[in-house]
């Protein structure tokens, strides 16, 4: 495995030494990660060598600690380097804590790097100074409405009430996400994204992995964490494989668990959802339900491990989510016979229904330059090759191959409606800021794509994980997509985010708590 790694990266610095030479002056995004061909849930694993590669590319890019520096112990362990599990080590060691930070994959980020649309908040400066009228409470019955009333409602409740200091945190440690957008379900503007509106998730990791190597975190990748460990009823460490082939058990007096879902793992699917089987996915090869299996072999429990959503803007061909930014800034869904067919800005779950009920299972999303201009994260899916282009409405229609007359009418009955401030005909309320009139005219072919696992193991709001009696265990806490109960049956678009970083600080914070009361 070392040689083949370092084969990897001694083509890679080659690479870049050419490309260098050809005259790019710096200016590609850092997207290597993002860019991975995901394994599908039909099983087509031939996908994550090819996804693998790529993350060796970009690890390439940061630099990881060496694991010749890994000691015998630290004060938490934090198994996970995407969004929550660093989110937790910043606050850890902001608490006066030793932490460390395992990754199993060649790359920190998890499905974090993937994340496109931006991260919602209420009550936030950044509305405030845009003069958007906001309240938590809304964003906590919007939310449930979105859950269908299953939501943990203890969760949900600290969720929205800290959101808006989630995102003063990020801004002070540098990650400022002030360009603001809106999500199906969503009655305002609470989709926070980066300055340019480009796509959060990559922005936010490189963010973030900046700041734990500034503050001196250890964060050691190829590093896959096998067994958590129990001394006298409480987690004592974990065992963790360097490189696939050394077995260490380190020790620690608390462990935060933020392993990410089971969107990648076609057996777990198939398990908990059987009617999902053969279904793509976006998710990153490595989320794989690791972190739950450990906890519940520790005696915790799981919730609403059948509530799988899948994203109704897939591409297929990548199974790369096309993020619900583009809908939010004004783009439409239309059917193979060029005509809208459901409210776009609905909740995730029933827009998925309505594509599923085309003849197709498919659909297309049209927009104009507009919205090209205004969702940065289209500049990426055009460098991937999904954008078909046209100078006219008639133009584009030719390309997608519908009828050219009901695009037309299609687009010109649309824009009367965002004029009009009224879609008569799926009563569509947001998202309507701009019609669609500036040529030229795009469109992204997409159908339905396993997203997320809104279920996963259950907490607290310290995020303490529960026994079967309802009781903590002691020294292990969780938090991110690992966990269940706070989306309930649906999350809404820009949830995710928001939920690892203020999760990922609580678990920070209260681990931190745990291990100066020992």
């Amino acid at each position: 495995m070392h040689k083949k790694v370092t084969a990897a990266l001694i083509l890679v610095l080659s690479l870049m030494l050419v490309i260098t030479g050809c005259g790019n002056n710096g200016n590609e995004p850092q997207n290597q990660a993002q860019n991975q061909n995901q394994t599908q849930a039909g099983g087509q694993t031939d996908k994550a060598k090819e996804s693998e590669a790529e993350a060796v590319a970009g690890a390439s890019e940061k630099s990881y600690t060496p694991h010749d520096q890994l000691k015998d112990s630290y004060d938490i362990i934090i198994i996970g380097a995407g969004g929550a599990g660093m989110t937790a080590a910043l606050e850890a060691k902001a608490s006066g804590m030793n932490p460390v930070i395992f990754e199993k994959m060649p790359v920190a980020g998890g499905n974090t790097t993937k994340s496109s649309s931006g991260m919602n908040a209420s009550e936030t400066k950044f509305q405030k100074e845009q003069g958007i009228e906001d309240s938590n409470d809304k964003f906590y019955e919007e939310t449930l409405k979105g859950g269908h009333n299953t939501n943990d409602t203890e969760l949900l409740r600290y969720f929205v009430d800290h959101s808006a200091e989630a995102i003063d945190w990020l801004d002070a440690i540098g990650i400022r996400l002030n360009n603001l957008t809106i999500t199906g379900g969503m009655s305002e503007k609470r989709t926070h994204r980066p300055e340019d509106g480009s796509a959060v998730g990559q922005y936010l990791v490189d963010g973030l992995v900046r700041n734990v190597e500034e503050q001196g975190i250890p964060l050691f990748v190829n590093a896959n964490v096998k067994e958590i460990t129990q001394q006298d009823g409480k987690v004592s460490g974990v065992k963790v494989v360097l490189n696939d082939t050394e077995e260490k058990t380190i020790t620690a007096k608390a462990v935060i668990v933020a392993t990410g879902g089971y969107g990648a793992n076609p057996e777990m699917i198939t398990q908990f959802r059987p009617d999902l089987k053969g279904y793509v996915t976006t998710n990153q090869v490595g989320s794989t339900g690791d972190g739950i299996t450990m906890i519940e072999k520790l005696g915790g429990v799981t919730v609403d491990m059948d509530q799988i959503q899948v994203h109704p803007t897939v591409q297929q061909e990548k199974s790369y989510l096309i993020g619900e930014a583009v809908r939010g800034e004004g783009a439409i869904l239309v059917s193979s016979e060029g005509v809208r067919f459901y409210n776009e800005m609905d909740t995730r779950d029933k827009v998925t229904a309505a594509i599923n009920a085309l003849p197709e299972k498919s659909a297309y999303l049209v927009f104009d330059s507009g919205v090209k201009s205004r969702a940065k994260a289209i500049q990426q899916y055009e460098k991937m090759g999904f954008v078909i282009q046209g100078d006219t409405i008639e133009a584009l229609a030719e390309a997608m191959g519908v009828p050219e007359d009901a695009l037309a009418k299609t687009l010109e009955t649309w824009n009367a409606a965002v004029q009009g401030k009224n879609d008569a005909e799926f009563g569509r309320t947001t998202g309507m800021d701009y019609d669609l009139s500036g040529a030229p005219y795009y469109a992204i072919k997409i159908a339905p794509g396993i997203h997320y696992t809104m279920g996963g193991v259950k907490i607290n709001t310290n995020t303490e994980v529960l026994n079967k009696d309802g009781n903590p265990i002691p020294g292990l806490f969780a938090a991110g997509e690992v966990t269940g109960g706070l989306h309930g049956d649906n999350r809404i678009g820009g949830n995710s985010v928001a939920d690892i970083i203020i999760f990922g600080r609580q678990a920070g914070v209260k681990a931190a708590e745990f291990v100066k009361a020992q």
